[in-house]
């Protein structure tokens, strides 16, 4: 049975194929480790930042000075999500729908949706993921951006946020939601005339390549962040600025993670929180935290829900992908496959199963995701 699978890989690259060209944004635009290594649900997936020996004057002479050891950081990325789609016919039904090629096209649909239903799901933890690691906000809550005609100051705005914190600026990715690219589309005509932006990328295909150093992705996992309940809560003790964990006495309510806050001595800076409260005690900001000494007693506030599109580096933000573990030696499947798909990056495993006058295939996939480096990281709300 070692080739049960066989004939019907054409079809799953034809449905593969049909998933790939869909709009996903986040998926392509971080960092990805996958390898042919399995790993469980929970198991940490250990991943390397290599980092250059600090700035040395250049002294010539016989040899080159003793220098240049480091120690390699790493992140630990865990595989929290393991799903299959399953697909399964019997024999019944592969006879009810004919000889006439209508059984592999009704197959193809399947499995696209199979991956289509993975891929959304990854999406929807990597916008998530993004949205509580971000380091600071621009824009105003409930407000689509780029909503102006001939305003593009949401661009410079989030790369501002970008660029304070050191981001490199060789790989910025912009992630939007529908109501963003909407407006970019619709009203900013200096993206699609031809004479002005260069291209006709965004008149015919309804996207362009870059914008002010940021490539321009589309994300339907980009979704409305509802604000903690938090009320009338104050900071205990002086936060120096580079500080990320404030303390809050007072208040009631919720402060959630991913929830853009402000504090009275510093109102022009919203800032993101990585970890929240249900009552009084301690918060923590996203690095690189506070931007300014708030002092004691000073009063925070919740931004309105925002909607989360998000600017950042591609190494900023991680995605680790295997196939799901099998028990040494093997399951019960009587053949498995794995295809890889060449614009998300993200390769499926497929098995199946032969059972008693039925077929069941499964599409599978284990994935985790980090923010890693917050400070690479800046959300533009509306």
């Amino acid at each position: 049975m070692a080739n049960t699978l066989t004939g019907i890989i054409p079809t799953l690259y034809e449905a593969m194929n049909v998933v790939s060209r869909e709009m996903v944004g986040f998926i392509p635009a971080v960092r990805s480790d996958s390898n042919a290594e399995r790993a469980a649900v929970n198991q940490a997936v250990r991943v390397p930042l290599g980092v250059a020996g600090a700035l040395e004057d250049i002294t010539p002479g016989v040899n080159p000075a003793d220098s240049g050891d480091t120690t390699v950081g790493y992140v630990d990325v865990t595989i929290t999500k393991s799903k299959a789609a399953p697909v399964r016919w019997n024999g019944e039904e592969e006879r009810g729908v004919g000889a006439t090629g209508t059984y592999n096209r009704v197959l193809a649909d399947q499995f696209a949706d199979a991956m289509r239903k993975l891929v959304n799901a990854v999406e929807v933890d990597l916008a998530a993921c993004a949205k509580v690691g971000a380091s600071r906000a621009y824009g105003t809550a409930g407000t689509a951006p780029f909503g102006t005609a001939g305003d593009l100051s949401d661009f410079a705005g989030v790369l501002k946020i970008l660029e304070d914190n050191g981001a490199p600026k060789s790989d910025l990715q912009l992630a939007l939601g529908s109501a963003a690219m909407m407006n970019l589309r619709g009203k900013q005509s200096v993206l699609f005339k031809v004479n002005e932006a260069g291209s006709n990328d965004m008149l015919r295909n309804g996207m362009t390549d870059r914008v002010q150093g940021f490539a321009l992705r589309n994300s339907a996992g980009i979704t409305l962040h509802t604000k903690g309940t938090g009320a009338s809560y104050v900071t205990s003790g002086s936060t120096a600025a580079g500080v990320t964990d404030i303390a809050l006495v007072t208040g009631t309510g919720t402060v959630l993670a991913g929830d853009v806050v402000t504090f009275a001595a510093d109102s022009a800076n919203k800032y993101v929180v990585g970890t929240g409260v249900a009552a009084p005690g301690t918060i923590s900001l996203n690095k690189p935290g506070a931007l300014v000494t708030i002092p004691t007693g000073n009063a925070l506030t919740i931004g309105n829900s925002y909607t989360p599109n998000v600017g950042f580096a591609r190494s900023a933000i991680i995605l680790a992908a295997r196939a799901p573990a099998v028990p040494t030696g093997g399951d019960s499947a009587d053949d498995a496959t794995t295809i890889t798909d060449p614009i998300t990056g993200l390769t499926f495993e497929v098995r199946v199963y032969r059972q008693y006058r039925q077929v069941k295939y499964e599409v599978c996939l284990a994935w985790g995701c980090k923010a890693i480096k917050p400070e690479h990281i800046a959300l533009l709300i509306g």
